[in-house]
Order: C-alpha cells, then structure tokens, then sequence
C-alpha cells in the first residue's frame, strides 16, 4: 500500500476519456421530439377542424321543437308532485318545514305527560330515561322457553 495521497489536485479524469459517440445521439432524440411536437400539433389542428364542422353541421340540421313541447312546457307535472321551492304557485319552503320538523321532534323529546294514568305509563324527557337508565339499569329480559314446541 502506499502512503502517498492520491489527492493530487487534479481532476481525476483523462483529457482523452468522453462518452462514446455509440452511447448517446443527440441528433435522434431531438428528431424524435420534434416528430412529437409536430405529431401533437396536427392532432389539435384535426381535433378543433371535427369539432368545427360538426358544430356547423348539428346547427345546420337541427329543426324547431314541435308545439307541443311549447305549449306544455309550463305545466306541471301530474300528482304526486313533490315538494320543491320556487315552482309556480307553490308557497312551500322545505328548509322551514324541516326546520318546523326538529323544532317539533326536539319538543317531543323534552315532554312529560301521562300517556296512560291507570296504567302508570308516563311519557318522560329522554334524559331523565337515560339517567334512571343508567342509576339503576335494565331490567332482565325474561328468560328463553326450553320447551320443544308440538
């Protein structure tokens, strides 16, 4: 082994070692992107002339709508017809009658009546249920029959 750096300070290439000409031509790719571009080109030239004639050519063709759609396009469909806003002579809002909707359920939710006195059957707010629930439980479901049926 030797003790000699080989830190010289020179570029470690030789001035005669390149590329080999075999290796890489230049001269082919730049020929094969210009083929490309030139290839992408005339593509959009075609594209834009088929959307041209064919635009002329519909408009050219195109005949009126019969009456009949005229003359019925302002009717409104037969029933059932469903809810929508803004149709002519209709004063319904779905927003407000959905908001009316959970206004309602979330009063529902909230009140204490009795639904049958003799019973005992009270209807209570769900979070006082959820917290007899939860203080003492649920009852057991009652017990499977192991008897076979005839």
């Amino acid at each position: 082994m030797s003790t000699e750096s080989h830190n010289s300070g020179h570029e470690p290439r030789h001035a005669d070692v390149s590329f080999e000409e075999r290796d890489i031509q230049a001269g082919v790719i730049y020929k094969y992107l210009f083929a490309l571009g030139v290839a992408v080109v005339a593509s959009a030239f075609i594209c834009i002339f088929v959307l041209r004639y064919t635009t002329a050519f519909t408009a050219s063709i195109d005949s009126p709508p019969p009456p009949s759609r005229e003359t019925h396009q302002r009717e409104l469909p037969p029933e059932p017809r469903l809810q929508g806003f803004g149709f002519p002579g209709q004063k319904a809002d779905p927003q407000a009658d959905l908001r009316k909707k959970i206004q309602d359920d979330t009063e529902a939710n909230e009140k204490l009546e009795w639904i049958d006195r003799s019973s005992g059957i009270v209807q209570i707010p769900v979070k006082d249920a959820m917290k007899i629930v939860a203080e003492k439980g649920l009852s057991p479901a009652p017990a499977a029959s192991t008897e076979k049926k005839k």
